[in-house]
Order: structure tokens, then C-alpha cells, then sequence
């Protein structure tokens, strides 16, 4: 079973981004870079499915400038087989890199598609979707379990009430949420050994898709600052300020 795994560059969850002077977007000049959280909690169920001999190949694949080739070789020393690389210039929509993907999927012809639910910078959530839409592939989303059998894959995925397990004919996409497994890190000797795996680049003009922007950022702003919160005495002064003051009750 082929697997392809979709990640992302994004500055580091650790790190605190601020907007640019402007508001024309964040500032990411000299900010550590890392895959998306949630991107590699899909590679790592994918090197997981191999290890336990349901998967054969692992295939990263990323959207992007040059830069994140560094991402690619990441999910590489974690353990994936090889990595393409899709160049793009600037800011991509979700539309266009589901696109993208799906003619990757159309080249590689997977069996299963592992995505993050979504990227901790944009948080849109949308790309898995669409790229299920695009591909006409049955898709399970937010999923924290997973089970494959008899050609199918039952997705246990977390909504609101609780738990839900929907079973997939294959090819199939997942997207994945934090629950579904604790991702591993890469040890020295991988890291070596993943730069001497194949990388293959293509460009949007090569793959013929068409990435323009349908949608215009107007401006991107910190949140507003929480304003000092105060102490009372009694719950008659708290209902007295809840009424009077912040008029909510």
C-alpha cells in the first residue's frame, strides 16, 4: 500500500509571530521553521502503517518555495521513503494546493492520503476536504484511530458529541487530530541517511494548475489586549458589577 503524507512549513509552535509593520502579514524574517504540528502527526501514523507492515512506500510531499525542502527531509529522517517537492511562489490558498496535490495524486497514484486537519498558521482546515472533492475519494476527518482491513479503513474521528467510526473503501484521505498517535523525533543517524533520499521538484506550470489568488488579505492585526480583570469581596458585589457595570445580567 502506497501512502502519501502532505506537510507544511510553518514557524515553530513554540515561537511568537507578530504582524509585519504594515499589517500585509505575519513577520517571519529570521523565525525558526518547522513541519505543522498536525503534519507530523500524519507522518508519523504513516511510518507507524509501515513498521506494521500495512504500508510498503511513504511518499512527503510539500507546497512551496525551495525552503521547504527542509520539511521534506524532516519527514524523510522520520522515516518516509522520498519526497516531492511542488515550487510555488507566495502565499497559496487552500483551493490551490489541493490542486496541486491532487495532481500529485494523480502522478503517484496512492492508496492512502494522510493530512493534518490543518496548519497551525492559517488554521483554515479546508485543504483535505477539498482535495477529497477534487480526487472523488472517500474521506475521513479529525481522526484519532485508525484501522485497516479486507481493503478498507475504519477512521474513528472526534465531533462534537463524542466519537464517530466511519469505514472507507480505498483510496481514502485522512486528516489527522492531535490524539491519533505522539509523534517521534528524528535521530542523527536518519537525519543523515535522509539526504541521501530522492527528492523530486515540480513547478505548478509543470503539473498545469492554475494557483492564482481568489482571494485578497486585507490586513492582519494582533488581537486586542485583555484588559485587567478585578477581585470582589462578596457575590452580592460580583452580581452588583455583572448588573450595573458590565450589564449582562
Amino acid at each position: 500500500m502506497k501512502v502519501l503524507v502532505a506537510v507544511k512549513r510553518v514557524a515553530d509552535a513554540n515561537v511568537k509571530v507578530r504582524p509585519k509593520a504594515d499589517g500585509s502579514g505575519a513577520d517571519l524574517n529570521n523565525v525558526k521553521m518547522a513541519i505543522n504540528p498536525f503534519c507530523e502527526i500524519a507522518v508519523e501514523e504513516a511510518v507507524r502503517l509501515k513498521e506494521a507492515g500495512t504500508a510498503t512506500e511513504i511518499i512527503a510531499v510539500s507546497v512551496g518555495e525551495k525552503s521547504c525542502q527542509e520539511q521534506i527531509r524532516t519527514a524523510l529522517a522520520l522515516g518516509a521513503d522520498r519526497g516531492i517537492q511542488v515550487e510555488a511562489e507566495g502565499e497559496l490558498q487552500p483551493l490551490a494546493i489541493a490542486k496541486l496535490l491532487k495532481a500529485v495524486v494523480d502522478k503517484e497514484q496512492p492508496d492512502v492520503i494522510i493530512l493534518g486537519k490543518q496548519s497551525i498558521d492559517n488554521d483554515n482546515n479546508q485543504t483535505g476536504q477539498m482535495l477529497a472533492a477534487l480526487a472523488n475519494f472517500s474521506q475521513g476527518t479529525f481522526a484519532s484511530e485508525l484501522a485497516f482491513s479486507d481493503g478498507k479503513v475504519n477512521v474513528t474521528r472526534e465531533i462534537d458529541g463524542g466519537l464517530q467510526t466511519v469505514s472507507l473503501n480505498l483510496p481514502a484521505i485522512i486528516t489527522t487530530d492531535l490524539r491519533l498517535n505522539e509523534p517521534r523525533y528524528a535521530s542523527l543517524p536518519n537525519i543523515m541517511k535522509a539526504k541521501r533520499k530522492p527528492l523530486d521538484v515540480f513547478t505548478a506550470e509543470e503539473l498545469g494548475i492554475d494557483i492564482t489568488s481568489r482571494l485578497t488579505l486585507v490586513k492582519v492585526e494582533p488581537p486586542a489586549e485583555r484588559a485587567a480583570g478585578i477581585k470582589v469581596e462578596s457575590v452580592a458585589e460580583l452580581v452588583d458589577k455583572l448588573k450595573n457595570e458590565a450589564k449582562v445580567i
